[in-house]
């Protein structure tokens, strides 16, 4: 990639496949922004950019490479593939490209301590995957054809989507009077069947009938 093929992809802003940072201040935040694009759709992460797109370029820009690459390392698993293109726009600033291509396995998380934390993407910020979303990341790839009992707590679902259009998991349980594990139980069992899609909201997930 060259000098002037970032600036282009900088203009575009950053959006669901596209993050930008200025610096390496706080590797174990920035690695949150990778698990969330492999997760998502993959995509780029340009070092040496500020948040208005800016291509100013960082010093010592093999340096922060080499910082982040230990962070990747350090707190990703499992490990995601990656990688990276190094470009000079001076004698003393460069700017650097982590190409993260999206997931094909199995979903990554950020060894916090002894809590596993999973991110995703959420149009132009990474936000922490829900209970429902972090289900689906983990058995979408290892899954056999779920079969499902029609019964009483998927009709009364079925009828709040007919009449609202989307539902959310509290709606959910409210309105069909239910504990908390097995509604969330029921809508992860039903996006994995592909009769529900999952909408992930920094706030709330909703979800919706699939088309």
């Amino acid at each position: 990639m060259t000098l002037q093929e970032v600036k282009r992809l900088a203009a575009q802003g950053e959006g669901l496949r596209l993050e930008f940072k200025k610096k390496v201040a706080f590797p174990e935040k920035i690695v949150r922004e990778l698990i969330a694009l492999a997760n998502t759709e993959g995509g780029k992460l340009l070092l040496g950019v500020d948040d208005d797109g800016t291509v100013s370029g960082q010093r010592f820009i093999e340096e922060e490479v080499f910082v982040l690459k230990r962070a990747i390392q350090d707190y990703i698993l499992p490990s995601i593939d990656y990688e990276v293109d190094m470009i000079k726009i001076n004698e003393k600033k460069g700017v650097a490209i982590f190409d993260i291509p999206k997931s094909n396995g199995t979903a990554h998380y950020l060894m916090d301590g002894n809590r596993k934390k999973a991110y995703i993407r959420v149009e132009d910020r990474s936000v922490q995957a829900s209970r429902e979303v972090w289900e689906i990341l983990k058995r979408r790839h290892h899954q056999r054809d779920i079969i499902f009992t029609y019964g009483p707590k998927e009709e009364k679902l079925m009828r709040i989507l007919g009449e609202n259009g989307k539902v959310t998991l509290r709606e959910y349980i409210r309105e069909a009077k239910l504990p908390k594990f097995l509604a969330s139980k029921t809508l992860v069992r039903l996006v994995l069947a592909n009769v529900l899609e999952i909408h992930p909201e920094e706030s709330e997930d909703y979800f919706t009938l699939k088309e």
